[in-house]
């Protein structure tokens, strides 16, 4: 029997606080990044715990609502709400007659698409909602019980072994056997029957191929045509998994530019070890000296620079650019009408050349305030390179990431 390990979620001070503001609060995410653990944890002392995952207890709060009600105490946190959505307009009523009690109900959902619909249109302004991902750099460093700020180690780990809490707590987890039990739940619970996606053979293959294309521009036709699909088909495939939480899509920063720039999303997972489960990426010297290495980092920068974003209850004012004439910028981030620009390269001996896009950026919005540009990569220094150009270590990054407001 596995010994249960608690680690501390970096999103914990954003809970309380929405808990404190709000009657109702729904943690959302990706399935197994810890919701459950964490709201018991957290809550579990003065709050009920219902779980609507058992077909028995579903069928209760859909078949009589007011009477599953009137026999939960409160407070309660409701375990995968989305299975019984027909509740929250009859949670609404209680919210409305104790309107100033804060934290009464706190819900779970792993299908985002679906809940957050459901809970706009039933407890507008009512609601904070907030998002799980799996285990942050800084998370895992607490699992490791280590100080190490070595980012090499870490980019691996979360390659090799994956985020999620369980294979990431648990060193004896065969984490490969757990992606392939993830994905084929996730293809059952979620796919075929919130979804109604029939081809789920089809739908896998999607998934691998966009896997293979992290960090590139999303181009849906080619997608399609490789699968023998409708464009519409595999906008709506995307759009499920974007919902779900396994993907993120960065969109363009287009600010003044017209028709000079790409405008697709370029596409990243949220778990790097879901991408190399998907491309049979198993050792070390091939994540790192194989065709997917500069890719996967970049999708490792840009998952991390989400999840600093939610675990701060805060929305990511991330971008790329791409213009028709070449001009390329790995990650933005726009704070306080301020532009910080970043390449993202996977080397530890980072030179001046690789930000040459950078100038040619700060020409394009020479009327806006732009940053001094920064190069994320694997080197555990900081160092400024020329004038205008820096090396910003990924420990320095993410401290910097959390400071900012």
């Amino acid at each position: 029997m596995k010994r249960q390990i608690y680690i501390h979620r970096e999103i914990e001070p954003a809970l309380k606080n929405m808990a404190r503001q709000f009657p109702a609060v729904a943690l959302t995410g990706p399935r197994q990044s810890g919701k459950s653990t964490l709201l018991k944890k957290m809550f579990g002392k003065g709050h009920q715990f219902v779980s609507f995952d058992g077909p028995l207890v579903r069928q209760k709060a859909v078949s009589d609502p007011k009477l599953f009600l009137d026999s939960i105490k409160e407070p309660v946190i409701f375990d995968e709400i989305q299975y019984v959505p027909e509740i929250l307009s009859y949670i609404k009523i209680l919210i409305d007659k104790k309107r100033q009690k804060r934290g009464r109900f706190i819900f779970t959902g792993s299908q985002q698409f679906n809940l957050i619909k459901n809970l706009g249109d039933s407890l507008a302004g009512r609601i904070g909602i907030l998002n799980l991902l799996p285990f942050s750099k800084a998370e895992k460093k607490t699992a490791f019980s280590s100080k190490s700020t070595f980012s090499q180690k870490y980019f691996i780990d979360a390659c090799l072994r994956g985020s999620f809490p369980e294979p990431s707590v648990y060193p004896g987890i065969d984490s490969h056997a757990w992606y392939s039990s993830y994905i084929q739940t996730y293809l059952e619970r979620d796919v075929r029957s919130v979804y109604e996606i029939g081809n789920l053979r089809k739908f896998q293959r999607f998934l691998q191929l966009l896997a293979t294309r992290c960090s590139q521009v999303l181009n849906l036709s080619s997608l399609a045509s490789d699968l023998g699909i409708s464009v519409n088909t595999a906008k709506r495939w995307t759009s499920v998994l974007e919902a779900s939480q396994l993907i993120y899509l960065l969109a363009p920063y287009y600010r003044n530019l017209g028709k000079r720039i790409t405008k697709a999303s370029k596409v990243y997972f949220l778990d790097c070890g879901l991408v190399c489960y998907l491309t049979g990426i198993k050792d070390s010297d091939y994540l790192l000296n194989g065709p997917m290495a500069g890719p996967l980092f970049e999708n490792y920068v840009i998952q991390e620079t989400v999840k600093s974003f939610f675990n701060q209850g805060q929305r990511p004012d991330i971008f790329y650019l791409r213009t028709h004439n070449e001009v390329e910028v790995d990650l933005i981030i726009e704070r306080n009408m301020r532009i910080y620009p970043f390449e993202i390269k996977l080397t530890k001996t980072p030179n001046v050349s690789m930000a040459g896009h950078m100038q040619r950026f700060k020409n394009i919005f020479s009327k806006f305030d732009i940053m001094p540009a920064r190069i994320l990569c694997l080197s555990e220094n900081d160092e400024i390179l020329a004038r205008g150009v820096s090396v910003t270590s990924l420990d320095s990054y993410m401290k910097w990431l959390r400071a900012k407001k």
